[in-house]
């Protein structure tokens, strides 16, 4: 588990979603608030692991890319985390969980395939756990995913 992870999926349930920008420029408030300095260059790469990850995934709101938390996160707002919705004029965005689990299980359906065709078996345990959180997160089966990922495994 990551808590840097946990901790941007806890700031985007401040806000319901946040765009990446959105999300960028929130790192970046709260590390001034912290009195931290950081390479705000790096703010994309842990966003991108996020998603990766599944701690965020990515929707559609109003026809806008947003993020959102996601199956394998535990949302953790961080120290002056509370105070960013005073700071940052942002919309709150309520997400369609349904929507938002059918398409997280339809890319986690690909990326199983993908990770059946070269075998990886480390990401292939990762995924299958995944398909796990995702069914208890959202109203979606993945047995299919299980069945591909299960000879990876064996």
């Amino acid at each position: 588990m990551s808590r840097t992870k946990d901790e941007l999926a806890g700031i985007v349930d401040l806000f319901g979603a946040l765009t990446r920008a959105e999300l960028a420029r929130a790192l970046a408030e709260l590390a001034f608030k912290q009195g931290k300095e950081v390479d705000e260059s790096a703010f994309e790469s842990v966003i991108a692991d996020a998603v990766d990850d599944y701690y965020l995934v990515e929707g559609n709101y109003d026809g806008e890319s947003v993020l959102a938390s996601g199956p394998v996160a535990f949302p953790a707002v961080p120290e002056n985390g509370e105070d960013l919705p005073h700071i940052m004029d942002v919309p709150d965005r309520g997400v369609d969980r349904t929507a938002l689990a059918e398409c997280t299980r339809t890319r986690l359906r690909e990326e199983a395939e993908t990770v059946a065709e070269t075998g990886d078996e480390e990401r292939a345990g990762y995924l299958l756990d995944v398909s796990y959180d995702l069914e208890a997160w959202g109203p979606v089966e993945t047995d299919e995913v299980r069945e591909r990922l299960d000879p990876v495994l064996d």
